[in-house]
C-alpha cells in the first residue's frame, strides 16, 4: 500500500519522486553557528534597526515639518491680519488727530483774525483820534505861529527873492568889515532901520552896523550885548536895549526906530514891539558926512584909526535897509513878514544900495 509522493509543479510536469524520509538528505540546521556568524548576523540586524529608525525618522520629519509649516503659515496670516489692523488703526487714530489739529488751528486762525480785525480796528479808532487831536493841535499852533510870524521869521531868507544874498563875517577880525554907501543923505530927524542877522557869537558889544561922524563916532548904532540888542542914538549914553533875543546860529529880524521929535525910540523883534522908551535923544539932528558900516565902528581907538577886533561881528547879515521916517508897526511886521525883503529902504535899499565888503567878507547866496 506503499504509494509514491508525486510533486506537480506549475509546469503540470511530473518530477521525480520525493524521497522517503530515511531518504532525505541530513541538513545541518542545528549545527552551531561560528563566532564569524554571529558577528555578521549582528552585523546584519543592526543595519536593519538602523534603517528603520532612519525610516522612522524620516517619517517623524517629514511630519513634523509639515506641521510646522502649516502652522508658520497660519501664524504669518494671523499676523498679516494683525498687522494690518494695527496699522489701519493707528493710521486712523493718525489722521484723527491731524483732523483734529487742522480743526482746532482753523479755529484758532479764525480767533486770531478776528482779533487782528478787532485790534487793526482799535488801532485804527486810535490812530484816527490821535490825528483828530494832532490836526486840533496843529491848527491851533499854526494859528498862533501865523499870528507871531514865526514860521516866516525863519524861513524868509531862503524864500524871499530879495534876500537871496547875504554877507559872511567868516570870523571876529579887525579887518573883516562892509562899506555902506546910502544912496540919500543922512542928515535925519527920524529913521528905522531894519536888519536879518544870524550871529556866531556875541560877546559885550558886537557891532551889527554903525553910524559915526569925525565928531561923534556913535550917531546911530545897533549892536548885540550877549543875549541882547541895544539901539544907540546920539551917542553912547541914549539908548535902548531889549534882553533875551539873540540866539546864537539862529536867524533873528531887527528894527530900530527913533524920532527926534520927543525922543521915542522902539526897538522891534520878528516884528513885534520889544521894547520903548522916550527922551532918547530927543531934538537931536543926525548929521551928514558920516561914514556907514556893518560888522565894526570907527571909533579911531586903534593906531592909523582901525578897528577894534573885540568889536567885529562875525556871521550872516542879509535885508539891511533903512528910511527916513518912523515906520508903522504893521510897516515894520511886513519887514519880518511875506514881502520882506522886496521891500527895500529910501535910503538903504538892500540888493540896490552899494555895500561893499572887505577883508574877507563875502557876498553868498
Amino acid at each position: 500500500d506503499d504509494y509514491d509522493l508525486m510533486y506537480v509543479n506549475l509546469d503540470n510536469e511530473i518530477e521525480g519522486p520525493v524521497l522517503g524520509t530515511e531518504e532525505t538528505v541530513s541538513c545541518d540546521c542545528q549545527r552551531e553557528h561560528t563566532e564569524w556568524d554571529k558577528l555578521f548576523i549582528m552585523l546584519e540586524n543592526s543595519q536593519m534597526k538602523e534603517n528603520m529608525m532612519l525610516q522612522a525618522m524620516d517619517e517623524i520629519l517629514k511630519v513634523d515639518l509639515q506641521t510646522l509649516k502649516a502652522e508658520l503659515s497660519q501664524l504669518t496670516t494671523n499676523l498679516a491680519g494683525t498687522f494690518t489692523a494695527t496699522i489701519e488703526k493707528v493710521t486712523s487714530h493718525i489722521v484723527s488727530q491731524v483732523e483734529q489739529a487742522l480743526v482746532k488751528n482753523s479755529d484758532q486762525a479764525e480767533e486770531a483774525k478776528r482779533l487782528h480785525e478787532s485790534e487793526q480796528g482799535k488801532v485804527l479808532e486810535h490812530v484816527l483820534l490821535l490825528s483828530h487831536n494832532v490836526s486840533s493841535r496843529l491848527g491851533r499852533l499854526e494859528s498862533t505861529w501865523l499870528r507871531r510870524s514865526v514860521f516866516l521869521y525863519l524861513t524868509i531868507f531862503l524864500i524871499f527873492s530879495g534876500c537871496e544874498t547875504a554877507i559872511l563875517f567868516p570870523m571876529r577880525s579887525k579887518k573883516i568889515f562892509g562899506s555902506v554907501h546910502p544912496t540919500a543923505g543922512m542928515t535925519l530927524h527920524s529913521f528905522t532901520a531894519c536888519i536879518w542877522i544870524k550871529v556866531t557869537e556875541a560877546l559885550r558889544k558886537t557891532i551889527v552896523f554903525s553910524y559915526g561922524t569925525k565928531l561923534n563916532p556913535y550917531e546911530i548904532q545897533l549892536y548885540l550885548s550877549w543875549e541882547s540888542a541895544v539901539l544907540v542914538v546920539g551917542g553912547d549914553q541914549h539908548k535902548l536895549a531889549v534882553k533875551n533875543v539873540v540866539v546864537p546860529g539862529k536867524w533873528i529880524h531887527l528894527c530900530g526906530a527913533w524920532s527926534s521929535e520927543n525922543g521915542s525910540a522902539s526897538l522891534w523883534v520878528k516884528g513885534e514891539l520889544a521894547a520903548t522908551a522916550l527922551d532918547i535923544a530927543d531934538a537931536h539932528t543926525v548929521p551928514d558926512g558920516g561914514i556907514l558900516q556893518i560888522g565894526q565902528e570907527k571909533n579911531g581907538c586903534c593906531i592909523g584909526g582901525g578897528f577894534d577886533e573885540a568889536l567885529a561881528f562875525s556871521g550872516k547879515l542879509t535885508g539891511f535897509n533903512m528910511w527916513d521916517r518912523v515906520l508903522s508897526a504893521k510897516e515894520i511886521a511886513a519887514q519880518s513878514g511875506e514881502d520882506a525883503c522886496s521891500i527895500r529902504g529910501n535910503i538903504i535899499g538892500w540888493g540896490v544900495t552899494e555895500v561893499l565888503p572887505y577883508g574877507g567878507a563875502q557876498y553868498i547866496s
